[in-house]
């Protein structure tokens, strides 16, 4: 079953499922691109991810502090930016990219924890 199989919003339509074959087709294709950018973001994020565990071991192998507030203030002054250049809500930028923070700062702790006993 497909994501158009699901809908019957009462447009009508011979594809047996209410909705319009056009309509159907386009939310189709329309939910494709949603998927693969999804896909994309999740597989950024793992990158991302990655290269934070590798500050992460800098850091604790320096004894440098999990946390960076000057770094993170200045990435949210930018983030919003970008967002606001991208017509995206810059509110909902800085609440995601907090979110991601607060994480790398998570492993970052567990990073320095396992540093201190090697």
């Amino acid at each position: 079953m497909n994501n158009i199989d699901e809908i019957d919003n009462g447009f009508g339509g011979g594809n047996g499922n209410g909705i319009d074959d056009d309509v159907a087709a386009e939310l189709a294709r329309l939910r494709d691109s949603i998927d693969n950018i999804d896909a994309a973001v999740v597989h950024m994020l793992a990158e991302r991810f990655k290269c934070t565990q590798q500050v992460g071991h800098l850091k604790a192998r320096h004894q440098l502090p999990p946390a960076d507030p000057g770094r993170e203030a200045s990435q949210i002054a930018r983030l919003r930016q970008l967002a606001e250049n991208a017509k995206l809500d810059p509110a909902f930028a800085e609440k995601l990219l907090n979110f991601i923070i607060a994480e790398v700062i998570r492993h970052h702790e567990t990073i320095a924890a396992g540093e201190d006993q090697a």
